[in-house]
């Protein structure tokens, strides 16, 4: 039997959702990984194993609402660090400094507590899938707003069809992905 890679191991346990949420849309269903504990435990170290070396050590990470939450507070605490939600509005209790982005059809707005962070701090922001980059550059926005630095964007798929990956390197944003998926 040959062996996966870790990326080839990861892609064949990420579900394809034909149709879904419109017509002609192939939804990459990240669920599966996060169902079997073996698989759920891969993905999550190729996310600790990067960044447990010294010089790509984050202060604390930042998860994007909602499935950045699940994958970005397991690495915040194999990391030992602390981790911060940036939510969708009006979801945070606190005093809140927010930024709104475009979407495909109108636009949203993501908050993060005025607290969150403080100037200096390393931040890795973290996702589950790289689109357009709208919400992962609405975040790392966010976080330069309070004078964080995000040091690196990671997410598990990236659409590079969709442009968003090109567009956040573009902005001088490094990215750090575990599958690319063709076709949108």
């Amino acid at each position: 039997m040959q062996e996966l890679s870790v990326n080839e191991y990861l892609k064949k346990h990420i579900r394809t959702v034909a149709d879904w949420p419109a017509p002609g849309v192939q939804f990459r269903d990240i669920t599966p990984l996060l169902q079997d504990p073996k698989v759920f435990r891969v993905l999550i170290d190729a996310f600790v194993h990067r960044y447990m070396d010294r010089g790509m050590r984050p202060d604390v990470v930042a998860g994007l609402d909602a499935r950045g939450f699940i994958l970005g507070a397991v690495v915040a605490y194999e990391l030992n660090i602390g981790f911060i939600p940036i939510r969708k509005k009006g979801k945070l209790p606190f005093t809140t400094v927010a930024e709104t982005y475009e979407l495909e059809y109108g636009s949203a707005t993501v908050e993060l507590h005025i607290d969150a962070v403080k100037a200096g701090d390393k931040v890795l922001l973290i996702d589950d899938l790289i689109a357009t980059g709208g919400t992962m550059m609405a975040g790392r926005s966010l976080l330069e707003k309070l004078g964080a630095t995000v040091m690196e964007g990671a997410a598990i798929v990236n659409l590079p069809e969709l442009g968003g990956a090109d567009r956040l390197r573009a902005s001088g944003l490094p990215l750090f992905t575990l599958v690319d998926f063709d076709g949108v």
